[in-house]
């Protein structure tokens, strides 16, 4: 079994502070390079697209391996559509698109690549480098187009933190569209095992914007919530997820677990809530019709304190 500290020193050693974004496509996939060091890969080889591995500027991957690589010891095997950093959601005309387990199952199937472009730019002394790059997807049950979506990626590096920011536009391109309540979504991310609050290597705890925390995080709105610990190599990192104000129904739900899952989820108010209704956050698209929601992830190597998550919170919210 290979441990979780051999697994990222082959996939990355620090990178320099402000190093330029490369992309490179092959093969359906999108690999994105910080200073010629691997950062993230866009991957459509799964049911749902979505980016592995995640490295910070220390070298460490941010997110589980599993189910990408089932040897790596300390890691849990459960729930194998937790694949990273991915966006889907539990029911979309009474299709699972999330889990896959019902008798009805979905997947997200990528269509192509559109533009995508690299800058950097150095404001008061420090050095930002972004890439952007988007995907065209569809939403499918065997032959069935429920939706189709465009989605924009925005890859951000400036001194040690890393942004992931997500714009999808969701269009109910082939008929109406039901989005269901259900805690089984939306935007979410995996993290690694040292950062959880729950588990043998779980060092780590759960903090929203609101100031609760761990467990009672669990089903609360807020406009982020943030993981934070150790990472592979003991060092000091945060993984956050933020909320944007034009979101349908900000500040969302979250459907946060000890165990290291984080997700955003605008639909899942019955659960959450415990409301009688159980299609209380259903959201429904016309034929024609487009939803666009947008999340940015950060990843930063340091303390909550040095991560400044309510003025990061605020430069997205701009």
């Amino acid at each position: 079994m290979k441990s979780l500290t051999s697994l990222v020193l082959t996939l990355a050693a620090a990178s320099p502070l402000g190093a330029q974004i490369t992309l490179t496509e092959a093969d359906e996939r999108l690999r994105i390079e910080i200073g010629g060091k691997l950062f993230t890969e866009y991957r459509s080889d799964r049911l749902v697209p979505c980016l592995y591995p995640i490295i910070s500027s220390s070298g460490a991957g941010l997110t589980r391996n599993y189910p990408f690589d089932e040897n790596v010891s300390g890691e849990e095997h459960d729930h194998p559509h937790h694949v990273s950093v991915w966006f889907t959601h539990g029911l979309v005309n009474g299709v699972d698109f999330w889990a896959q387990h019902l008798e009805k199952k979905g997947r997200i199937v990528h269509k192509s690549f559109g533009p995508r472009r690299t800058r950097s730019e150095t404001i008061d002394g420090l050095t930002t480098n972004t890439a952007e790059f988007s995907v065209m997807l569809s939403w499918k049950e065997g032959d069935i187009i429920h939706l189709t979506e465009r989605r924009n990626y925005t890859i951000i590096s400036r001194g040690k933190t890393r942004l992931v920011d997500s714009q999808s536009v969701l269009t109910a391109s082939h008929g109406d569209v039901l989005l269901g309540d259900t805690k089984e979504g939306t935007a979410g991310v995996r993290v690694a095992p040292t950062l959880r609050s729950k588990g043998e290597l779980a060092k780590g705890s759960i903090t929203n914007s609101n100031g609760e925390k761990n467990r009672n995080a669990w089903g609360k709105r807020a406009k982020w919530v943030a993981y934070s610990g150790p990472d592979a190599f003991g060092q000091p990192a945060v993984v956050a997820m933020f909320d944007h104000p034009a979101n349908l129904r900000h500040p969302t739900w979250w459907h946060a677990r000890d165990y290291g899952l984080l997700a955003a989820n605008p639909f899942g108010q019955h659960d959450f809530e415990g409301k009688k209704d159980r299609h209380v956050g259903d959201h429904h698209l016309k034929k024609g019709e487009s939803l666009t929601l947008r999340y940015r992830i950060l990843f930063h190597e340091g303390s909550k304190s040095s991560a400044d998550l309510d003025e990061e919170w605020r430069n997205f919210a701009r």
